[in-house]
This record gives C-alpha cells, structure tokens and sequence, in this order.
C-alpha cells in the first residue's frame, strides 16, 4: 500500500473517531474499507495507516494544542471536521515522525485537502501546518 492510500485510510478513520466517536480498536481493522482488498494487502501494508490514526489519538491533547495556537484568531469548533482530521494527522507526522520531512508531511495534507476537503481549505490548511512546523 502506497504512503497516500494509507493517508486517506487515516484520514477516513480520524474523520469516523471524531464524527461517530467510533472505538479506535474498531477503527484499526479499517471497517469500512473494501474487505478483500484489505486481506490481500497483509497486515504489513496497514501498519502505517494505523499508526497514524494510534498516534494521533493518543497524542490528541498535544496535537490539538498546536493546532489551537496555530489558528489563534479562529474558534476551534468552527474548524470543518475534514480538515481537522486532516490537521490532526499531518500534525502527528510534524511532530512524532522525524524522518518524514515537513515539506512532504504538508504537500500531502494539502493534496488531502484538495481531494476531500472544501474548496479553499487548502490554504487554511496548509498556513496552519506551515505555522507549526516553523514554530517547532
């Protein structure tokens, strides 16, 4: 499984945590998600998807802080559910996967957001995350 495709299953689960507040153990077998696809893949190509979506939830507080400081004149719940599981899971990769470089952590946020989030959150998005990988 490509890095973008184990992404967009982060993606979708941080989305279904956040909106349902489905249980994360529930959320790692990526439920949704096409079930043979799945089983051909091997549980070696959903490691890093669920490591995202793991990460992310258990860092939430940290996570949520950064974000919050980076939007400073912006109401948290105002912030479309899209693009802060977006936010959520770039920001986990800023600041809990070195190895990742910022600039590929965000040029893939940004096409995440194009691909699934409101016209112009992209640019929201990728301010906030630029801010917080400056202010590392």
């Amino acid at each position: 499984m490509s890095r973008w495709k184990g992404r967009v299953l982060a993606l979708e689960a941080l989305y279904a945590w956040e909106a349902a507040g489905a249980p994360v153990g529930e959320l790692l077998a990526f439920p949704w998600a096409d079930g043979e696809k799945l089983k051909t893949m091997g549980d070696d190509a959903l490691v890093f998807p669920r490591l995202l979506v793991a990460g992310t939830i258990e860092n939430i507080a940290v996570i949520d802080k950064k974000i919050r400081s980076a939007i400073q004149n912006w109401d948290f719940s105002r912030l479309k559910r899209v693009d802060l599981a977006i936010m959520r899971l770039s920001v986990y990769s800023l600041l809990f996967q070195k190895e990742i470089p910022a600039s590929v952590v965000i040029e893939e946020a940004v096409k995440l957001c194009i691909e699934y989030g409101a016209d112009d959150s992209f640019k929201f998005v990728n301010g906030v995350l630029d801010s917080i990988s400056k202010g590392q």
